[in-house]
């Protein structure tokens, strides 16, 4: 029998039957879809997938509405949110279910468009069950190695900048609370005005982030000082299941110099490699990530619409946004220069 899906109310969902599945990532946890409810107005959706009556996974995503029209993120780009879809028994279809998920999206729910991003499908997998597909890059930093191998894969100045830091005295300790949102956040828009731009998001997302994840362990927050104490670093970085991911990171250009973020990676990476996390995702973008030792990925983002005229509509607006992004940086001062992609 063909695969189905079957809307779960949020309330209503065993969460600790879904979180047990070997393919789940922290953006399919209750906290981290309270997050995106809270800072993108956004409704929260969870699904169980059925193969006749047998319930065989779980869709995750979220519903949003843009210019008025309904839209199903799993995720959708903007979310600071790596990648969500399904979580799925051993031996069942993965494009199955993505085919299911278009009926489920467009008469089910309501929508108009539909984005998936599922880190264990390929690029030719949908194309003919109605996607369109885009490629997205990151890199990905094999933790399961001892630290000297670890350290040796990095390059050469990275290896030399993580020692200077020690030499000189620069510190790496954990941090917590909503307060250090804001301590980032300061760091985060001088980062953005060195290339005459704006941050994409506003300091309450990096609360709500807090908020939402810090009590469940799941995120480590990190703060580098100068020998003086100074605060001159801070870096974001979640985890579950095996996988550890660089949200965000920031700091003040006067103490570059110092080379404060190559000291807050190699504590971040020893940190979770010490509770048994595997794989460190860098995000896309960046090519100074590169000096860390990872490998490169392309990974899909899927989308589908009702009508042919969406994936225009979409396309202006994100160019409305990089426009707008531009125009504040303007504003600063100096040359806008391209932006990036980045988790």
């Amino acid at each position: 029998m063909a695969l189905r899906l079957e809307r779960i109310q949020v309330g209503e969902a065993e969460w600790d039957r879904m979180d047990a599945f070997s393919d789940r990532v922290v953006f399919q946890t209750r906290e981290w879809l309270d997050f995106v409810a809270r800072t993108q107005a956004a409704q929260p959706v969870v699904a169980a997938v059925l193969d006749g009556s047998e319930r065989v996974g779980h869709f995750t995503g979220l519903i949003i509405r843009r210019f008025g029209i309904r839209i199903l993120g799993s995720p959708f780009p903007g979310w600071t949110t790596e990648s969500m879809g399904f979580n799925l028994l051993e031996g069942v279809d993965r494009r199955e279910a993505a085919a299911a998920l278009i009926p489920f999206a467009f008469r089910t729910l309501g929508c108009a468009h539909l984005e998936l991003k599922d880190r264990r499908l390929e690029k030719d997998d949908l194309g003919a069950f109605g996607y369109a597909s885009e490629p997205t890059r990151t890199f990905e930093l094999d933790l399961s190695a001892d630290e000297d191998e670890i350290f040796g894969r990095m390059s050469s100045a990275c290896r030399r900048a993580i020692r200077r830091g020690m030499k000189v005295g620069v510190t790496v300790e954990e941090a917590s609370g909503t307060a250090f949102a804001d301590e980032y956040y300061r760091q985060l828009v001088e980062v953005f005005a060195r290339q005459s731009l704006v941050p994409t998001y506003g300091v309450e997302r990096v609360r709500a982030l807090i908020s939402c994840l810090e009590p469940t362990g799941r995120l480590l927050l990190l703060r580098a000082r100068a020998p003086d104490g100074l605060p001159i670093a801070s870096a974001i970085f979640p985890a579950y299941n095996g996988t550890a991911y660089f949200w965000g990171g920031a700091s003040t250009r006067e103490h570059q110099v110092l080379r404060p973020n190559e000291a807050i990676f190699w504590h971040a990476i020893r940190y979770w490699r010490d509770r048994g996390v595997t794989t460190l995702d860098l995000g896309g973008g960046g090519e100074y990530k590169r000096k860390y030792g990872p490998r490169e990925l392309r990974l899909p983002l899927f989308r589908a619409s009702r009508f042919r005229a969406l994936p225009i509509l979409r396309e202006i607006a994100r160019r409305a946004v990089d426009r707008r992004q531009a125009l504040l940086g303007r504003r600063r001062g100096g040359q806008v220069v391209p932006r990036t992609r980045s988790l």
